[in-house]
């Protein structure tokens, strides 16, 4: 199954970047984007692709370690930015990005030790994709308006391991479906 570590945002925080995210749809050329929707927001702790269903169960104890060997932090949505040209467009996070730079090194760490192939070690960048394009696209408009946002600060208080159903209907515009697969409690939590 084809598989990722996340923090989630919780829901208030989700209507929070929903209004946002309505107000830049808004802008011109929005209609050019593909906009991920509520269901796709999450913070990517560490991307495993597909997982063979005999390594998930070590995956899952090892990242309930990690989660354990994790204290609770605060993090908030602030500002934003954009990958390969305007081909992603994320909102940032504030509040104690070592701590969640912490938790995806660990979740990343997990991985390897349960024996998933996970390629050439990245620095984690926090950040929450909102938008997606093809193309290259001019997306400053989108990320000046977005350096002028800043969500509610929330407890990060769990791990989640989600599973990414692509779609297979050929669709236009059909997006991911994402199932939480488990959630740990961090160090401090429950």
């Amino acid at each position: 199954m084809r598989l990722f570590a996340a923090v989630l945002p919780p829901d208030d925080v989700v209507r929070e970047l929903a209004a946002e995210i309505d107000a830049l749809r808004k802008l011109p050329g929005a209609d050019g984007l593909r906009w991920t929707g509520r269901p796709g927001w999450h913070f990517t702790m560490a991307f495993y692709g597909e997982v063979d269903d005999d390594l998930v169960p070590e995956l899952s104890a090892r990242l309930e370690r990690a989660a354990h060997r994790t204290g609770l932090f605060p993090l908030a949505l602030r500002g934003g930015g954009q990958f390969g040209h305007g081909r992603a467009l994320w909102v940032g996070a504030e509040g104690d990005l070592g701590a969640l730079r912490l938790l995806a090194d660990r979740a990343e760490a997990a991985a390897r030790k349960a024996g998933v192939p996970m390629g050439e070690h990245r620095r984690y960048k926090a950040h929450l994709t909102v938008a997606r394009s093809r193309d290259a696209v001019d997306v400053r408009p989108y990320v000046e308006a977005l350096d002028r946002f800043t969500g509610r600060t929330w407890t990060v208080d769990e791990l989640a391991l989600v599973r990414s159903n692509l779609p297979k209907s050929g669709v236009p515009g059909e997006r991911p479906r994402y199932e939480v697969v488990a959630r740990w409690p961090l160090g401090g939590a429950g």
